[in-house]
This record gives structure tokens, C-alpha cells and sequence, in this order.
């Protein structure tokens, strides 16, 4: 077995690096050459976010007030189209490149209308890269102009341009862009795109941009559906709560508009003990906050305090309450608007414009001090729920200190249960997190103690989603996963004192297994969410099927592979065992099926989209139950392995 330092030096090795090494790639070519840069993947998501990039583009057209409608179509075999009403992709002459503008905006990178705030004062686009790097990773792209009562057409291939800007007729009503294009099977691992992945996003955009009508149309399956928010936020957040108890019936909402800075916000609070709020800058959902989230929390923390205070619900000597308590049950959208957005944060996705952290606090300040004075009965329940969850934390206390290590020198501050590993670095250790006793014996005596912990929970851990912290810190087993890792949890989370850079949930192929799995994915994404945001947690695919002919032993995953399997080596003198939990298999086996590196199956869990994320969590593990009902005779049909 490799040593640290080994391990790290195959990670980075060493190597010459001279001029000869340095690649110049003319135009689009660095697109094609490393797509990754540009769109993020070339998997499923990346496959998606290029019809996110078309769609962005229409949506700025509605930002500046020219457009109200775009409609986006699933064609067989995969092609896309985006068609709005705006104003129109400029056709004239580009005077520097002597070319027409849209060809120009289709063939350089970072050419385009968002680099001009005359032609569009708040933008979506990060970059102003995305029709161009579109056209790069597509087969063929054509755009279709309809502009000053004159339709003209141009079409493109892998980034090159095959025609020129035809004008093609003319037309009556309104103006606007219509582009279809076909993602380059070179380029992606799929072309198969996902109606309800672009649903999503398309209906989250109709929230943002509450006078955009958004049609998506599925030519393949004659799907179809039409998103037209008139009330935005205020339906953003109440489809939000659509499966939690509200304490009040109507959301809050603010807008206003101050120092070219446009706010929108509106929230709602109910009878969950969890915090929801998604911020926006330009319809870009940003994932790690930033100055417009730091001035709604500041002023929704003290507006709620003044009120306590001036109405006697909170004393002289008693402490106000804490930003994390007036936050419990919140489910909040924050949106502004702005003419040139600084993102910072290591995705990109954290607003930096220090002037809107004051804006917003003064928009929020002002707006929810009048509607307390004029709706003191939703003031007071406010009030009273962050009162509530004070006492929680307070009694929480104790058993939150019973979760921190004192110091990496105190071992007797670890669980007695973990099994840990030897080496110490945290970017080569593992915790595998199994299911029972049995499991957990046999995980110990079949790992590599040197880089891999083991943690046998006991039955089934508290679902978090309906209790308190005092009452999740009071779980054993709880404690014992938030000790062994190291790092706390809510606002104390601090991802830099993980013990172990791969958290891996390891449960039986079963209903429970499932059951456990689901309750501790429930646990980490509400108190330790940026485990999974930086990839942290991992689901093991133990195998369901050892498949015995003679002396040659296989293992299946699944249904199909045993199939598969059984077609190679036949029926003949072949004995099937189908594997009803992890404790039925050996160390040695459970070591060369789930836990070797060499030929282990592992799931990376993704967050790929946190509305959906929170949505789905509340659905599946919240108090009311005709959603997960209906959710589970949606998608019963999908499930791949189901044991009765």
C-alpha cells in the first residue's frame, strides 16, 4: 500500500514544462478543446446549461422591456429551439470586423450586446460568451432574424460559419430571434436532453421575470407547458411552501428600485424548523450569497428584534434573538437587478457589490417595520416562532458541545463506535457511515485501516426534517456522525476541519437501506450542505448478485447485469445468491466488491439545483402526506431495484 506522499505525487506529478508545451487555439477552437471551461461539463449538465445560455440571452431582451414572450422547443432527435419576440439580433455591418453583427456575436467570444450597457443595462450573462459557445460545441446552429419587417437567415457548423446572412422575406407583427441548433455527439457524453430539468429552470426564470410568458414544448412525448408567473415572487415563494403549513396566509413582498439597483423580495414563514432562501443577481441563482443575502439577514435580524422589544415580547435583561432563530421556517426569494455585478466565491456564484448589502437593508428595514405596525398579529407569530426556536438552541447547547472535538490530540473526544484510520491528511481518508452491527464488523475487519474509517449507526437515525436541534443533538447516533467528522454543523459548519474528504453512505439493497439513506442525505443537506456542495458524500454500490460457475465467482449490480452475466457463463451447475444486506458477505468479499479503490462502484451525490433539492427533501420527508403520495405513484414505475 502507497504512503501519503506517493498517493499525492500521483495526484500531482511532477513534469518538464517549457514554450514547446504552450498551445495557441485560434477563434472557437479553445471551446471545442476544453468545453469544460465554458459550460462547466460535457455530461447531462453541461448538455442543458446550452440551452440555459440561448434562453439567457431572450431573457435580457424581457429585462430591457422588449420582449414578453420566448418559447422553447424539444425536437426528435434532440435539436433545440429558442424563439422570443425582442427586438432581434443586430444584422448591420460590424464596423471593426466587417461582418454582421450577428454573425460576429455567433463567431467571437466575447462579443456582444452585455459588454454595451446602452444596449442592455442589466444582464444575465456572466461572461457574454454564450450564443458564440453554443455554435462552437453544436453540430449545426441556424438563427432566423426577424428585424424592421425583414426575416434573414444564417447557418453555422461546429463554430464555423457555412452561409452568409441571407435576407429570406419579410414578415408581420413583432420582431425577435429564433435559433435551433444541435448539440456535437464529439463534444457530449449525452444528447438526450431532460424535459423536466429544463422545465425547472425555465419555470424558476418565469418567477424572476414575472411579465415573461415561457412555453417548453416536447416534440418527442407532445409535452408541453406554459409559465407565466404575473405575481413573480410572491408565487415563487408560496410554490415553495406549496407542501408546508404557512403561519401566515400571504407572502411578504418588497420592491423598489434605488440607485439603478432594482430589489425584489418577498417571504413567507411556516411551521418547519428550517430555513429556505435562494438569492438572485440578473436571474443568476447565487449559491454562496453575498451582499444582497448579508443585507436582508442583518435587517430582517433586526426588525424583528426592535419589534420584540418596543412590545414588551422581549425584556430589558433578556438577549435578542439570534439571526439563525428569526430565520427558522423562513422561505424567502431574494432578487435584485443590477448594471454591472461583481461575483466572486470560487463558483462564481457570490455577489460582491458592497452598495447593494445597505440598499437591501434599507428596502427591508423600511418595508417590514410598516408591515409589522400594520399587521401586528403576523409580527407577533413571527416573534413567537424565533422565540421557540431560542429555547430550542439553548437547550441544544449542551448537546452541541458534547459534538466538538477539544483537540485532534484528545482522541477520547471521538466516538467510541468509529473505527478509525491511521493516516491523518483528510484529503486521502474515507468514513464509510454502514448500516447495523453485522455490516459494521464485517466493514472493519475487510477495509484498509490506513485511509478508511468505518461507523456502524444502529438502526434508523432521527429524520430531521421534523424535529428541532435540541431533539436532533439528543440522537446518538447523530452526535457520533457530527463528532467523527469534526466539523459542527448549521452556521458552525466549517468545512476545513473535515476529518475525511469522502463521507460514504453504506446500506443494505434493500427498503431500509433506502429508507436509511434518504433520513441521513436529509441530515446533511439541512445541517452540513456544503459536504455535498464540495462533493463530499458518496453512496456505495454494494452488489445485489454473486453469481458462482465452478471456481469463477462474479458479483451483478443489478437486474441487468445479472442478465448479462447469466448469458456469458449460462445455467449450467451457476449458483445465484442474491445478497439481502451487506452482513451476509465476508470481509474479504464486501473489501473486493464495495470498498477496494481498484474495483469498488461508487455514487457522488450532486446538488445540482437547490430549489429542487429543498423541494424534493420537504416533499419526501415533511409532515404532509398526499405529496409523497402522489410522488411515489408518479415514479414507482422507475425504481430498479425493488425489494417487497
Amino acid at each position: 500500500m502507497q504512503n501519503e506522499s506517493e498517493l499525492a505525487n500521483q495526484i500531482n506529478p511532477g513534469s518538464d514544462y517549457n514554450a514547446g508545451q504552450i498551445e495557441v487555439l485560434e477563434g472557437l477552437e479553445a471551446v471545442r478543446k476544453r468545453p469544460g471551461m465554458y459550460i462547466g461539463s460535457t455530461s447531462s449538465r453541461g448538455l442543458h446549461h446550452l440551452v440555459y445560455e440561448i434562453v439567457d440571452n431572450s431573457i435580457d431582451e424581457a429585462m430591457a422591456g422588449y420582449c414578453d414572450e420566448i418559447e422553447v422547443i424539444i425536437h426528435q432527435g434532440e435539436s433545440i429551439t429558442v424563439q422570443d419576440n425582442g427586438r432581434g439580433i443586430p444584422v448591420d455591418m460590424h464596423a471593426k470586423m466587417q461582418k454582421p453583427a450577428v454573425e460576429v456575436a455567433l463567431t467571437v467570444l466575447h462579443a456582444g450586446g452585455k459588454f454595451n450597457n446602452e444596449a442592455y443595462k442589466v444582464s444575465g450573462g456572466l461572461h457574454g460568451v454564450g450564443m458564440s459557445v453554443v455554435n462552437a460545441l453544436s453540430v449545426n446552429l441556424r438563427v432566423e432574424i426577424k428585424k424592421d419587417g425583414k426575416k434573414y437567415s444564417q447557418e453555422y457548423s461546429r463554430g464555423k460559419t457555412l452561409t452568409e446572412l441571407k435576407e429570406i422575406g419579410t414578415y408581420q407583427g413583432r420582431s425577435g430571434t429564433m435559433i435551433t441548433f444541435q448539440p456535437d455527439p464529439e463534444i457530449f457524453e449525452d444528447i438526450v436532453y431532460d424535459y423536466e430539468v429544463l422545465a425547472h429552470r425555465l419555470k424558476e426564470l418565469s418567477f424572476l421575470n414575472k411579465n415573461v410568458m415561457i412555453t417548453l414544448i416536447d416534440e418527442r412525448s407532445e409535452a408541453k407547458d406554459v409559465y407565466n408567473h404575473n405575481n413573480g415572487l410572491i408565487d415563487f415563494v408560496e410554490y415553495l411552501n406549496k407542501n408546508k403549513d404557512p403561519i401566515h396566509q400571504k407572502a411578504i413582498v418588497f420592491e423598489t428600485e434605488k440607485d439603478n439597483t432594482k430589489v425584489e423580495i418577498a417571504l413567507q414563514y411556516n411551521e418547519s424548523y428550517t430555513e429556505t432562501l435562494f438569492s438572485y443577481a440578473n436571474n443568476i441563482n447565487t449559491t454562496e450569497g453575498g451582499t444582497h443575502e448579508a443585507g436582508f439577514k442583518a435587517a430582517l435580524t433586526r426588525v424583528v428584534n426592535d419589534y420584540a422589544r418596543k412590545n414588551n415580547i422581549l425584556k430589558g435583561n433578556e438577549n435578542n434573538l439570534s439571526g439563525e432563530d428569526v430565520r427558522e421556517g423562513l422561505t424567502a426569494i431574494i432578487s435584485v437587478k443590477i448594471m454591472e455585478p461583481q461575483f466572486e466565491g470560487q463558483t462564481k456564484t457570490k455577489l460582491g457589490n458592497s452598495e447593494v448589502r445597505s440598499i437591501v437593508d434599507s428596502v427591508v428595514g423600511e418595508g417590514l417595520t410598516t408591515f409589522f405596525e400594520e399587521n401586528p398579529a403576523v409580527a407577533k407569530k413571527i416573534v413567537e416562532k424565533g422565540l421557540q426556536a431560542t429555547r430550542a438552541r439553548l437547550a441544544a447547547r449542551k448537546a452541541r458541545d458534547l459534538t466538538r472535538r477539544k483537540s485532534a490530540l484528545e482522541s477520547t473526544s471521538l466516538p467510541g463506535k468509529l473505527a478509525d484510520c491511521t493516516w491523518k491528511d483528510p484529503r486521502y481518508c474515507e468514513m464509510y457511515i454502514v448500516e447495523g452491527d453485522s455490516a459494521g464488523g464485517s466493514a472493519k475487519q475487510g477495509r484498509n485501516q490506513k485511509f478508511q474509517a468505518i461507523l456502524p449507526l444502529r438502526g434508523k437515525i432521527l429524520n430531521v426534517e421534523k424535529a428541532r436541534l435540541d431533539r436532533i443533538l439528543g440522537n446518538m447516533e447523530i452526535r457520533a456522525m457530527i463528532t467523527a467528522l469534526g466539523t459542527g454543523i448549521s452556521e458552525d459548519f466549517d468545512i476545513e476541519k473535515a476529518r475525511y474528504h469522502k463521507v460514504v453512505i453504506m446500506t443494505d439493497a434493500d427498503v431500509d437501506g433506502a429508507h436509511i439513506r434518504i433520513l441521513l442525505l436529509t441530515f446533511f443537506y439541512r445541517f452540513m450542505k456544503p459536504l455535498i456542495e464540495n462533493h463530499y458524500v458518496y453512496i456505495a454500490q454494494p452488489p445485489l448478485f454473486k453469481i458462482k460457475n465452478g471456481k469463477q465467482i462474479q458479483y451483478a449490480y443489478s437486474d441487468k447485469e445479472l442478465s448479462k452475466v447469466m448469458e456469458t457463463v449460462g445455467r449450467e451447475k451457476t449458483e445465484i445468491q442474491r445478497y439481502k444486506g451487506l452482513g451476509e458477505m465476508n470481509p474479504e468479499q464486501l473489501w473486493e466488491t464495495t470498498m477496494d479503490p481498484e474495483s469498488r462502484t461508487m455514487f457522488q451525490v450532486e446538488m445540482e439545483d437547490a430549489m429542487k433539492a429543498d423541494e424534493l427533501f420537504t416533499m419526501l420527508m415533511g409532515d404532509k402526506v398526499e405529496p409523497r403520495k402522489e410522488f411515489i405513484q408518479k415514479h414507482a414505475r422507475d425504481v430498479r431495484n425493488l425489494d417487497i
